[in-house]
């Protein structure tokens, strides 16, 4: 198959400049490469078509008999092809790598500091941290103000922060040359990463502080007031920013998120804004009818049970929930209508309950009609 023409693959003109030849080849470098596109053969043949170009456009030599012969003018098994133009020096290799490292330091982040010195060192924001806050329900429902200790690392009382010994001073990392960062070159890839020795901070401690062990930073316990808003929800989280870790080499605090856990309660069930209680009442109310109190986070309310209420029937109290946590609407109160059974009966009471359920079961078609539903129901699944 033949080759394509370089200046096509690139993407260029043929009159381009060497600073246009360089960052078509890094935005097809970056495109195309085997990183970026696992397993995509397509991908991987058309980042060496560009490897190819920028290696023989960059170099003066190169690209001059390029230009005059073609492919034969650089071909390494043509005579006066690639080997004597490579001989005769240009961008090659050198300028290769150079590029390459480039790239590799836009695709993976980094700046461009080498073992030589002339970067910075890495400046990192601190790390978040994570209180977790438990609350009652009536806390979440009416807001409230609570007082926490949290763990934070602070500048060391007795370096001032520098890590090193009273006396001494950190001196600059001999690896990297205070960079924080080197350069490792293998083959034509040039990558940078983190120096080994100073882990990005540019500085070597050979004596360390006592106090802090040379991290310039001491543990501490710090107080701090947390305002809980009204209608807060279990789960939510309180962002306080800049009461997290400190950052490295002056980066900027993390945040403290305080996690919300709404406790159990004894009576409410909490569903959004709305809350739901259970509220057993004796046979003789549900079966007349009559007036409870219930109980609600703001005292007790009355309730009117109307005659003949059946077990599981819902009540809702609008308003008499809990407010929303935004838009301070209020939800409501769904009150469950337990009838209990009596338990422990005097023998008047039997007598009584005895006599009822005589004149019950005479006028069961009108007094029960769910029991006979059901019952007809059965009879007629025992008769198919």
């Amino acid at each position: 198959m033949a080759k394509k023409d370089y200046y096509d693959v690139l993407g260029v003109n043929r009159d381009a400049s060497d600073d246009d030849i360089k960052k078509a080849y890094r935005k097809l470098a970056m495109k195309h490469h085997p990183d970026r596109n696992p397993n995509d053969k397509t991908a991987e043949e058309k980042f060496k078509e560009a490897k190819e170009a920028y290696e023989v456009l960059t170099d003066g030599n190169k690209r001059a008999a390029y230009d005059r012969y073609g492919h034969a003018g650089v071909d390494p098994s043509a005579a006066g092809g690639f080997g004597g133009a490579g001989a005769a020096g240009g961008a090659g290799f050198e300028g290769f790598a150079d590029a390459f490292g480039g790239i590799f330091d836009e695709i993976f982040g980094g700046g461009r500091g080498g073992g030589g010195g002339g970067g910075r060192s890495n400046v990192y924001r601190g790390a978040d941290l994570r209180y977790n806050l438990e609350i009652s329900l009536e806390e979440a429902a009416r807001g409230a103000e609570k007082t926490i200790r949290i763990p934070v690392m602070e500048e060391c009382e007795v370096c001032h922060g520098s890590g090193a010994k009273a006396g001494t001073q950190p001196k600059t990392c001999p690896t990297c040359g205070g960079a924080g960062q080197v350069r490792i070159q293998q083959g034509f890839f040039s990558i940078q990463q983190t120096c080994p020795k100073c882990h990005g901070s540019g500085r070597f401690i050979a004596d360390p502080c006592n106090n802090c062990h040379g991290s310039g930073r001491t543990k501490k316990q710090k107080t701090l007031e947390v305002k809980i808003p009204v209608g807060i929800d279990d789960g939510m989280r309180l962002r306080h920013a800049g009461y997290g870790e400190p950052g490295v080499n002056g980066g900027p605090s993390g945040d403290l998120y305080v996690e919300i856990h709404v406790k159990a309660h004894t009576v409410f069930q909490r569903d959004h804004d709305d809350l739901h209680c259970e509220m057993p009442i004796g046979f003789a109310v549900a079966a007349l009818g009559g007036e409870i109190d219930i109980p609600t986070l703001d005292g007790a309310a009355s309730l009117k049970i109307p005659a003949e209420t059946q077990s599981g029937k819902i009540f809702r109290l609008r308003g008499k929930g809990i407010r929303n946590v935004r838009s301070g609407h209020p939800g409501d109160l769904l009150c469950h209508v337990i009838v209990e059974t009596p338990i422990n009966l005097t023998e008047r009471q039997r007598e009584l309950l005895r006599e009822f359920n005589e004149i019950a079961v005479r006028e069961a078609a009108k007094q029960t009609p769910r029991a006979k539903s059901w019952m007809d129901k059965v009879r007629q699944f025992f008769s198919e």
